[in-house]
């Protein structure tokens, strides 16, 4: 598997966190020095390791606001 960079530009927010000390964590990621991006998944206690999860750029983050604004939650 290929390696890839990452760095957590800013921790946004922490969802929820699981029994066994996991977070699902929003956050600012750039990847492989690219241009940071929000981002969602769960990360290890220690930040050593991380799950699947989305990434989503600036506009796609602001249609997804606008759709859950919209939403009757």
């Amino acid at each position: 598997m290929a390696e890839f960079k990452y760095e957590i530009v800013k921790h946004i927010a922490t969802l929820s966190s699981a029994a066994n000390g996991w977070e699902r964590q929003l956050n600012l990621i750039s990847w492989n020095d690219r241009e940071p991006k929000y981002d969602l998944r769960d990360w290890a206690p220690d930040g050593s390791k991380m799950s699947k999860g989305i990434s989503l750029s600036n506009e796609e983050i602001c249609m997804l606001k606008e759709i859950l604004d919209d939403l009757d939650l």
